[in-house]
Formats: structure tokens, sequence, C-alpha cells
């Protein structure tokens, strides 16, 4: 088994203990994989997840253009220490530096992400047209992605093209379950020209009960299942150990988008979701233990 990353003991705990209070099925998904690989998922994620926090709790838009611009600021200090230097500020940073330097991580996709939560943070989001709504999701899922499968173990073009792919699936399958929710806080993730070639009007309060809403979401659907096709596609030409992860999460999200089809697109409050056992026969179809 390869050993873990070269940071200090104290550092790695206290960012498996952000992970581990995150509540979600990531923590346990990661804990199979070697130890410096894991170490650096876990970096990863709680990148990710300070950030979007940056952008989702109260506060000034200056403030969080400046919270968000420090970032910017630790992501270059990545790039820019030699391996030795104990000068990043926080232990998500130092691991994030160790897990850079082994995997070869790409500064572009960590900015990439902080771009991606900006757009959120500067604009409240209301029917994008096609091609920004794409750009948000390379930004905020595939970005994430093509960090991912070099910390998993698989640096090759066809893992850029699985993140690609896969990002886009997982970020629109996470646009419908969500509608909802996202129309609550005056957002509508659906692309614009959609939306008007259905009539459904641009407007948060009333998109949940629009007639035209169902069409529009089996475009969305039917457009996430291509992607999940591709990211599957692409897989065939990867690493088929570093794409195990991978596997899991594009075929829970595949399931996920399968159920919310059945559910249908009229009752969109009504959460989907798996069950353990359902969970738990994903994990083992697709050989994650």
């Amino acid at each position: 088994m390869s050993a873990g990353l070269p940071v200090a003991e104290a550092d790695l705990a206290a960012v498996e203990a952000l992970v581990r209070q995150a509540g979600t099925s990531f923590y346990r998904g990661m804990r199979v994989l070697p130890p410096d690989r894991r170490q650096a998922m876990y970096a990863i994620y709680a990148f990710c997840r300070i950030v979007d926090d940056i952008v989702d709790e109260p506060g000034a838009l200056d403030d969080k253009r400046a919270a968000l611009g420090a970032w910017r600021a630790r992501i270059a200090g990545l790039y820019a220490r030699p391996q030795d230097d104990a000068g990043a500020s926080d232990p998500v940073t130092r691991v994030l530096h160790a897990a850079v330097e082994r995997f070869r991580l790409r500064a572009e996709d960590f900015l990439g992400v902080i771009d991606g939560m900006q757009m959120d943070a500067e604009t409240t989001i209301v029917a994008p047209d096609l091609a920004t709504l794409d750009l948000y999701c390379d930004r905020v899922a595939a970005a994430v992605g093509r960090l991912s499968v070099r910390a998993f173990g698989d640096s090759s073009d066809a893992a850029d093209r699985v993140a690609f792919h896969l990002g886009r699936a997982l970020q629109l399958t996470n646009i419908l379950r969500d509608i909802e929710e996202d129309a609550e806080r005056g957002r509508i993730y659906l692309p614009r020209e959609w939306l008007e070639e259905a009539g459904v009007p641009l407007d948060p309060a009333t998109i949940a009960t629009a007639p035209g809403l169902p069409a529009v979401c089996t475009r969305v659907a039917a457009l996430a299942h291509q992607h999940f096709a591709a990211a599957r596609n692409a897989m065939a030409a990867c690493n088929r150990r570093a794409m195990k992860p991978a596997r899991l999460m594009g075929a829970t999200y595949a399931a996920i988008l399968t159920r919310l089809e059945r559910r249908g697109w009229i009752r969109i409050g009504e959460r989907v979701s798996l069950s353990k056992p359902q969970k738990l026969w994903l994990a083992l179809r697709f050989g994650l233990f």
C-alpha cells in the first residue's frame, strides 16, 4: 500500500475531520483509496466545501469576493513554494500543497472551481443560456472531476474526458433534483432557450407549476444521459482501477436521474434519493469494495 502524503499528522487529521463533519457519503466512499490518494481527495473536497460555503453563507458581496480572492492567492502559493516550505497558512492548504506535488494537480482546475463559485456569488442565476450553463457545469463540477481523476491515479486525456462528461451529467442531475429548492432561493438553472421554447416564464416564483416545465426537464434529463454515456465510453480507455470511484459516482447519480424520471416532473417537490441497500448494491456491483 502506498504511503500517505508527507504532511504533519495533525494537518491530515484536521482535513479528515472537516470531511467527516460534513456528513456526506463521500467520507466513507473515499476510505477505500490508498492513504495518499484518500488524503488528496479529502483535501480537494475540503477546498470545494470551503469555497462553496463562502458563497452560500450570509454576507456582503465584497466580503465574499475578498474571501474567494484570498483562496486564489492560496492556490497561486501552492505552485510558488518548494515542497518543503511550511509557509501555508492552514491544514487544508498544506495538504493540498502535498497533493499538488504528488499528483500534479493543475492550478487552472482549482481556479475554475473558484470561478464557478464566483458566478453564484455575483449573480442570481436565472435561466442561463445553454453556453453559460455549460460553462457553469464545467467550473463547479467538471473542474472538480479533473482534480479528482488525477488523485485517483489517471491523468490521461481520456480521464479528462471522463471528468468533462461526468461533471456535466452530475451537475445536470443535481439541477433537476433541486428545481424547487433553487426556485425558493430565487434561482433557475434550467436553460433559457428550452424554457422559452416550452413557454415557461423565467420566474422562480411560478416555475414549479408551469405547464411546459416537464418538457424542459425531459430534455435536460436526456442531455444528462448523453453525458453519462460519453463518460462511460471514455472510462473504457482509462486505468480501470483508478476509475472505480468515478464509476460508482456515475452509477449512483444515473440511478438518481432514473428515479427522478420515474417520479415525473409534476411533483418536483417530492425529494428523490437512494436507500442504503441500493447504495451498497451499487458499491458492490462497481467494485469499490
